[in-house]
């Protein structure tokens, strides 16, 4: 194009470059320097890159999970090896004085303490949030661990012995407690009674009808006779209204017909005792231990 040819915009006195869209003029305005100082450095540490870290793939397999190798050598894989190994190192050093600490002497070391909260939070996610939920609040069927209501105990040796050998599984000292079905033994009108007489324990309402007779006859000897459980037999407490399966008079009369049992593992046989133990101290962390 011949500089007579030449157009430039009116308002900025650039040159345009001839191109047109819709009535709009593009201008012939270079790159500014910075951008290609920018631009021309972004290429010459992209071609080093490629050069000191492994970058490009190929058929070789030479690499890590194939690809070029890189002259340092480093691959994102060793750099989580050297990871995990300072964190097991880290982990080590506690590991040592909790496993030879009594739960007394780890409650009374804050940083054993703390390791062990910590540690037993991770394992209580990865084994026993799907039965007992993230916060150990449980659900129909399944323990609140945040209340202080407790089977067999709520100390931490308890608490302990509890997650090592389970609940009606299948360790040869697992916890084992188990209701008769007693729709195989009263009538409905009976098992009713006794759902009253029950419920009595925490309403309050003086009840004094046939069902106390007849709980006294065939619950008291594991519930006692004022509802509070044996913890000697896992019998739940029936005077503090925290249910299991549910509260209502229906729930109670199921229960008594055809009661659910449910069942716990041993985690002996899937958690080392470092592991189980500072399951315990977490779970007795929760605000539900007693001491």
């Amino acid at each position: 194009m011949s500089d007579n040819n030449i157009e430039k915009d009116d308002f900025t006195g650039v040159e345009t470059t001839g191109h047109e869209w819709d009535g709009i003029k593009e201008l012939n305005n270079p790159a500014p320097r910075w951008w290609l100082i920018v631009l021309l450095i972004s290429i010459v540490w992209a071609i080093g890159y490629w050069v000191v870290y492994p970058a490009w793939p190929t058929l070789s397999g030479d690499g890590e999970r194939g690809g070029t190798k890189g002259k340092l050598g480093w691959t994102q894989y060793e750099q989580l090896k050297e990871s995990q190994a300072e964190i097991v190192a880290r982990r080590g050093a506690y590991l040592d004085r909790f496993n030879a600490a009594s739960f007394d002497e780890i409650k009374d070391d804050e940083a054993l303490y703390a390791f062990a909260v910590a540690g037993g939070a991770s394992a209580f996610k990865d084994n026993c949030a799907t039965c007992h939920g993230t916060g150990g609040s449980g659900s129909a069927g399944y323990p609140n661990l945040l209340d202080d209501d407790w089977l067999w105990g709520g100390d931490v040796d308890t608490i302990h012995e509890t997650i090592r050998v389970g609940i009606r599984g299948e360790h040869d000292e697992t916890r084992y407690s188990e209701m008769p079905a007693f729709g195989d033994m009263l009538n409905t009108k009976e098992i009713s009674d006794i759902s009253d007489y029950v419920l009595s324990f925490t309403s309050g309402s003086g009840y004094d009808g046939p069902g106390k007779e007849l709980y006294e006859q065939q619950c008291a000897a594991c519930h006692g006779m004022d509802g509070t459980g044996i913890r000697d037999f896992g019998a739940p407490n029936l005077a503090d209204a925290i249910w299991f399966y549910g509260g209502s008079k229906g729930d109670i009369m199921s229960q008594i017909r055809r009661p659910k049992h449910g069942v716990m593992p041993a985690w002996a046989a899937r958690l080392d005792e470092s592991t189980i133990r500072q399951l315990a101290i977490y779970v007795h962390s929760l605000g539900g231990g007693e001491e």
